[in-house]
């Protein structure tokens, strides 16, 4: 991490391997994606993208045209937050809001060229991240991590489905 000292890493590092080795899953996944954010947080800061409007982007450049509603379900995030980021953007020249047609009551979020133009710029920077993240982790142990954290995901949204 560019960032973070290295002993500050070594403190994690042991924090998780010595101190706590059992703890719960949840801590140890938050500080992995923690650590991830703050690899990423600089290579997106040169291009003036917070690592908070990362999200944003991302499900944009897969699903442009979405209400501000929709953007805040796709990311996880409260209205008041995805207002706040769209309003950035917008001022940043990355995206716009508008009406659709026929339809005066909601807006839609759509990518401006620029806001586009960024995923060729951005998104090589994550997969070097990511590279980074799982050098020496054998392809198998990475599909069963993935395939893990998708159920831990499909289990708890379940969960709030059931309402339990």
């Amino acid at each position: 991490m560019t960032d973070v000292p290295a002993g500050d890493r070594n403190a994690i590092l042991r924090h998780w391997r010595d101190a706590v080795p059992n703890d719960r899953l949840a801590h140890l996944i938050r500080d992995a994606g923690r650590s991830l954010g703050h690899r990423l947080t600089p290579l997106l800061a040169e291009h003036d993208i917070p690592f908070g409007h990362w999200a944003f982007l991302r499900v944009l450049w897969n699903r442009d045209g979405l209400t501000q509603k929709e953007l805040s379900d796709a990311i996880g995030v409260t209205e008041p937050t995805t207002f706040a980021a769209v309003k950035a953007l917008i001022d940043k020249g990355y995206i716009t809001r508008r009406h659709n047609t026929g339809n005066k009551r909601k807006f839609y979020v759509y990518l401006t060229p620029e806001g586009a133009a960024l995923r060729d710029i951005l998104v090589p920077l994550a997969e070097k991240v990511n590279r980074v993240a799982v050098a020496d982790i054998p392809p198998e142990n990475i599909t069963l991590m993935r395939e893990t954290l998708l159920k831990i995901i499909e289990n708890l949204a379940a969960e709030d489905e059931n309402g339990d």
